[in-house]
């Protein structure tokens, strides 16, 4: 996610930095150490990174060609040690390759939707603006938000909405929208927002948010395959760290949280048989975990962003190359 924003446009500190920065702070120590930021955003947890080590070289990744020229301007004053590279996340061992690098040092993914993919009304990421449904995080890719919602059987939208969102009258809005683009397709963000609110029942609307949050969330998770991307992600970036290498992972969405979870937990486990009476060398854990259990942002911080409090964050050390 990089840099959050709120809907009225002002950035915030990217959210825990300090402790993000502490994380990985033994693994950037090291002669030439490389950082890959596989969601860079506006940069700057990797600007608080590259200020704390003078030696660091930054692999900054991100899918949304605006991001990356936003960012590229933020980081000039390390331009010497920045590369910055259009691509998916999941790219990070062929990016490393194309830069003849073999190894990272530190990996960081800040999951969710950047500063620029909010301030520009025009992306039709917020349900608060009036904009085309779009919600591509890379505007070269052909399938938005306006093309899942006006194709996508009633199955099909119930299903993403329940998983992706969490939203319990997922069914109830799908057939709405089904019922509502048979007269004409649902081109707009507020036209989408103003129809769940109405599908939802009166009683709930008051409490919770607006009504159409967990329906946006679900569409741009669904229209940029976030949870596929992120699932070859993950041992994608863990295979490239080298010894007493650390990955921290921040999530916004319990699905990939768990998803995280499960990624570092499988390789944090000794899986020596149990009938055996010695550990096998090469059933050692290739990880340790540096978090216990996922780790929450302070009060503190989610009274002066409030976006940061659903973030979830976990780092990892690699002990152990397979």
């Amino acid at each position: 996610m990089g840099d959050t924003t709120g809907e009225t446009g002002a950035v915030h500190v990217p959210v825990m930095l300090d402790r993000i920065v502490e994380l990985l702070a033994p693994a950037l120590e090291r002669p030439g150490a490389v950082l890959v930021d596989g969601t860079l955003g506006l940069g700057g947890h990797s600007e608080a990174l590259l200020r704390a080590h003078p030696g660091a070289r930054l692999v900054g990744i991100d899918r949304d060609p605006t991001a990356l020229e936003r960012s590229g301007r933020r980081l000039a004053p390390y331009a010497d040690r920045v590369d910055l590279v259009h691509a998916e996340y999941d790219a990070v061992p062929r990016v490393l390759d194309d830069l003849g690098i073999t190894g990272a040092d530190a990996v960081l993914l800040d999951l969710g939707v950047s500063s620029p993919q909010l301030d520009e009304a025009e992306r039709g990421f917020a349900y608060s603006y009036d904009a085309p449904l779009d919600m591509r995080m890379d505007r070269t890719q052909d399938r938005t938000a306006g093309d899942v919602v006006n194709t996508a059987s009633v199955a099909a939208l119930t299903r993403v909405l329940r998983d992706y969102g969490e939203e319990r009258f997922a069914a109830r809005i799908a057939q709405a929208i089904a019922r509502e683009r048979a007269t004409a397709p649902i081109e707009s963000t507020r036209r989408l927002a103003d129809l769940v609110r109405d599908a939802i029942p009166a009683a709930t609307r008051r409490t919770g948010g607006h009504p159409a949050k967990r329906t946006f969330q679900a569409l741009r998770i669904e229209v940029n395959s976030e949870l596929s991307i992120l699932e070859a992600t993950l041992p994608a970036a863990i295979s490239r760290l080298a010894l007493g290498g650390r990955i921290a992972v921040l999530s916004y969405h319990s699905l990939e949280d768990r998803m995280t979870k499960r990624a570092l937990a499988a390789l944090a486990t000794d899986t020596t048989p149990p009938d055996l009476p010695v550990p096998l060398p090469d059933r050692q854990p290739e990880l340790r975990l540096l978090t216990r259990g996922a780790e929450l942002p302070g009060d503190e911080e989610n009274e002066r962003n409030p976006r940061a409090a659903s973030a979830r964050l976990r780092a990892a050390e690699r002990v152990r190359r397979p």
